[in-house]
């Protein structure tokens, strides 16, 4: 049964999708409605909120690709806020609102829904705690555009769970991944303090983990038939179609495109991830 194709078809434009979301200030400026500051607090408290109360030790340890200095920033500026279920509950409906803005209505939502549902309910949680978190975050019924936003937001973290178990299984440092794939002044940008050059020679780990990481998520993908899976990548691409929400073509996994045209984008950016 060949899967790969639609890998191929659906992992980056739903990586794209779903980093452009978490980047633009829409979201953060609902975040700043609900009482945190601008900043990072919003981001690290509703996303990671899904773990619960858990020590900045353990946020940093399951989310891997953000460097420790900008998640304890985030996590403890958001703590007196609100807790994190409450945090998490509010990112999920920032979620759904982008959605909502950024979805076409000639995207058949309803038969995304089942089928993206199909594939995040065959998936293996083990290692994967961010995922299991958002995958047991409820969704409205009554709202199949915000539904189909939230399924794209847990099958990336999916995907972004099972890079980082990918990158450690391959003897890199997620550190190491950041700058092979970033380079040195976008790893520090992403909270690494003072990263160093990473010798190019590793860069076959990465590519390996990216292998990795493509075999994680195929028992999800064998869940549908061939045709399914066709309709799945077509629904994708409608999704997500360039200038839908005016996306670029940055790099995945936790990574916020420098060269899109997305004045909004590039914007949060500057100023979001550089503060």
């Amino acid at each position: 049964m060949e899967i790969s194709p639609c890998l191929a078809a659906v992992a980056r434009p739903l990586l794209d999708f779903g980093d452009a979301f978490m980047s633009d200030e829409a979201t953060a400026e609902i975040g700043v409605r609900a009482g945190f500051a601008p900043g990072r607090g919003f981001y690290c408290r509703g996303r990671f909120g899904v773990l619960g109360e858990a020590p900045v030790a353990v946020v940093q340890a399951v989310q891997g690709f953000l460097g420790p200095g900008l998640v304890a920033a985030g996590w403890l500026a958001g703590r007196p806020v609100m807790p994190a279920q409450d945090a998490a509950a509010r990112y999920a409906q920032a979620v759904r609102a982008w959605g909502r803005a950024n979805i076409g209505a000639d995207v058949d939502v309803e038969h995304f829904n089942h089928l993206a549902q199909r594939l995040i309910d065959a998936a293996d949680p083990d290692a994967l705690p961010l995922f299991a978190g958002w995958r047991a975050q409820p969704c409205p019924g009554d709202d199949p555009v915000g539904t189909a936003m939230q399924r794209v937001h847990v099958l990336r973290e999916h995907r972004g769970a099972c890079h980082l178990a990918a990158v450690r299984r391959c003897g890199l440092s997620a550190r190491a991944a950041m700058v092979l794939n970033l380079g040195v002044e976008q790893a520090a940008r992403y909270g690494w303090s003072d990263p160093q050059p990473v010798d190019a020679a590793l860069l076959p780990r990465l590519q390996r983990a990216e292998r990795i990481t493509d075999e994680m998520q195929k028992p999800l993908y064998a869940r549908l038939t061939g045709r399914q899976r066709a309709e799945f990548a077509r629904l994708v691409e409608a999704l997500t179609a360039p200038g839908r929400a005016g996306l670029g073509t940055g790099p995945a996994h936790d990574r916020v495109p420098a060269d899109t045209a997305w004045p909004r984008f590039r914007s949060v950016y500057r100023t979001w991830w550089s503060e």
